[in-house]
């Protein structure tokens, strides 16, 4: 993978991502919410690389200082579907039977919601706020896990090696931990790639929405909605910030093809035929 020139760039950008979320305070001289009223809604500068809003603040510095926010979010996002996901997953297609209907029967009826108005509900339950929307994203994509990880799992249950460890006495724990879940890692590692772009775009949303990261704190979703009413007059108020949205979420996109074309040998041995 490291071979590709399109990984590399992806990785680049998510070591950019890091590098914003632990440093960004440390990358500019302005603070992300230092006011400078006489500057307010001047264009991009030698001062101010990504010019400043209404307010006189930094765009440049905002936008690298909500990296934190955004790799909070979709990691621990993504953990908690994975956590939650997986061994729904795993128990439903290994155990089958009641287990497999009543799983997948509760899988069916979140999918039958949409993921955006199913997140929105449980932030409005729980109030607004960075840590409801991890809570939140983390949730409404745990079907995606379940149903991944309970398709692999049914396509090896019924291999030799997992007959063999049945004959032999082992406990489901233990061929479920020991056998499935390493012979099912790669899909589950395809769509944990993917998953955090649909965490950032999640976040994203629910910030616009003011469900999100609170004000003062910068969010690329929140600088989204400030900027919506100067789009006319200050346009680099939104094009920056959904710059940073649409790089990083292409990056994860474009991770998760190559992690697939690596990972799954059905589809290498499909594009070699070709």
């Amino acid at each position: 993978m490291l071979r590709n020139p399109v990984v590399v760039g992806c990785l680049i950008v998510l070591l950019a991502l890091v590098i914003g979320a632990l440093f960004g305070g440390y990358l500019t001289p302005y603070g992300p919410n230092e006011t400078d009223i006489p500057a307010a809604l001047q264009g991009p500068s030698a001062a101010h690389w990504f010019g400043t809003d209404e307010l006189g603040r930094d765009v440049f510095t905002r936008v690298i200082v909500s990296c934190g926010a955004t790799l909070k979010v979709s990691v621990l996002s993504v953990a908690i579907s994975v956590l939650l996901g997986v061994p729904l997953g795993l128990f439903a297609g290994y155990l089958r039977g009641a287990v497999d209907s009543t799983i997948m029967r509760l899988v069916d009826v979140m999918f039958a919601f949409p993921v955006m108005l199913l997140a929105i509900a449980i932030v409005a339950v729980l109030g607004p706020g960075l840590n409801t929307a991890i809570i939140a994203i983390g949730v409404v994509y745990t079907p995606i896990f379940a149903r991944v990880t309970r398709g692999s799992v049914l396509q090896i249950r019924e291999e030799p090696f997992i007959r063999a460890q049945q004959a032999l006495g082992a406990g489901s724990l233990r061929i479920l931990w020991r056998h499935v879940l390493p012979n099912v890692s790669a899909p589950i590692i395809v769509q944990t790639s993917l998953s955090f772009a649909f965490a950032i775009l999640s976040e994203a949303a629910l910030s616009f929405l003011g469900l999100g990261v609170q004000p003062p704190a910068p969010s690329w979703g929140r600088m989204l909605f400030d900027a919506k009413g100067f789009f006319n007059i200050a346009p680099w108020l939104a094009i920056f910030p959904g710059l940073a949205i649409f790089v990083t979420v292409l990056a994860f996109n474009l991770l998760g093809d190559s992690l697939r074309d690596a990972l799954d040998p059905r589809f290498v041995s499909a594009k070699e035929a070709a």
